[in-house]
């Protein structure tokens, strides 16, 4: 199946050989209005091989077990927070989620300090209303009432940036399965298939509490940062190397040793120590989250790319290293500048890296 020339496609297309191919291959039972078994979407989510040869490829890099906790819960009349630190594939993995049980990840409501209820609930056509009246032709569902109605999985990203009114108007819908619309005296009323992924993290400024109530309505699953360096450095060359082929870079794939690199200072950062635990250092302000890492990966790739040989170095790193690092000119570039002079100038196989960045930013 070809691809369609967009810039993002969406999980369902860019994957869809994969999960036709998982399909055919499920003999598992399905809940209602599911594509795949529960079993198959573990399988899709985590990659393997299957019987006829077809590899799937890993979206996720993380611990079976929450994995299967989130699809388990989503078998199940119970909503999916998935939660963790910026940065943890909280919405990569609700999008993936949502491809493989509905084959449409796209009913999605994206919270905001300025979302409304009406993109949780429904809004209307003004023309038609002013001229009909109220009607259920006037009425333009949200996708939560699309998802609703089709038995799909609808998700709600940064559901607690949304105000807390909100929120609350989910709480109907989780408990009862039901769509109040007094405009009509009727609701609508969820057929089966019908779920609900949120994603949401407590680090991020702008976070407006979840009540308990709505907060009973889910089933939490909290995604942790990667564990190990290198399970972080996998993660970041798969996306990269993906986004590089998406934007049609014409770089060559970024070198292991270099992703490394860029992982080994955002953990140590994060951390406050390095890796061999001798030297402590300032924490900048910012996540420096693994999306984060993919960020100045790719786009040391541009530069790469565009402005260089085509081979990822340290010239092209550090520019957006000082990027994801100083979010605050004053405390994070403390930070950053005692970093430089007590870790990387120290390590021999980095010099260039701090050539890079001092000629960057001397100061």
């Amino acid at each position: 199946m070809s691809t369609p020339t967009v810039l993002r496609p969406s999980a369902e297309t860019q994957y869809a050989d994969e999960l036709v191919a998982l399909a055919a291959n499920d003999e598992k039972p399905r809940p209602p209005q599911w594509k795949l078994s529960p079993q198959a979407v573990v399988r899709y989510v985590l990659g393997g091989t299957l019987s006829d040869g077809t590899v799937i490829t890993p979206k996720y890099v993380g611990d079976r077990r929450l994995v299967e906790v989130a699809v388990g819960t989503l078998v199940t009349d119970r909503a999916l927070l998935l939660v963790g630190v910026p940065g943890t594939a909280k919405s990569w993995l609700s999008e993936h989620l949502a491809a493989a049980i509905s084959g449409n990840s796209t009913l999605i409501v994206q919270g905001t300090a300025g979302t409304s209820e009406e993109a949780v609930r429904y809004g209307w056509n003004y023309a038609r209303l002013i001229s009909e009246g109220p009607s259920e032709a006037a009425l333009v569902p949200s996708p939560v009432l699309r998802a609703m109605q089709t038995g799909a999985v609808a998700r709600v990203e940064e559901l607690t940036r949304m105000p807390a009114e909100v929120q609350d108007s989910l709480i109907t819908i989780l408990s009862e399965k039901a769509l109040p619309v007094p405009e009509l005296n009727t609701q609508f009323q969820a057929v089966p298939g019908f779920t609900l992924i949120g994603t949401a993290n407590d680090r991020d400024r702008g976070v407006n509490q979840m009540s308990s109530a709505l907060a009973r309505r889910f089933n939490t699953v909290v995604l942790p940062p990667p564990a190990t360096e290198d399970a972080e450095v996998e993660i970041v060359s798969q996306r990269a190397a993906q986004l590089g082929r998406a934007l049609e870079l014409p770089s060559e794939p970024p070198a292991l040793d270099e992703v490394r690199r860029v992982v080994r200072i955002f953990r140590e950062l994060r951390g406050g120590t390095t890796v061999d635990g001798r030297t402590q250092l300032k924490k900048p302000s910012g996540s420096l989250s693994t999306a984060e890492a993919i960020s100045v990966v790719t786009s040391g790739m541009a530069l790469a790319a565009h402005f260089g040989d085509g081979s990822l170095g340290a010239d092209e790193l550090a520019a957006g290293l000082l990027g994801a690092v100083i979010k605050d000119r004053v405390s994070d570039t403390a930070a950053w500048q005692e970093y430089l002079e007590a870790v990387v100038k120290e390590r021999k196989e980095w010099r260039d890296l701090y050539r890079a960045c001092r000629e960057l930013d001397p100061a």
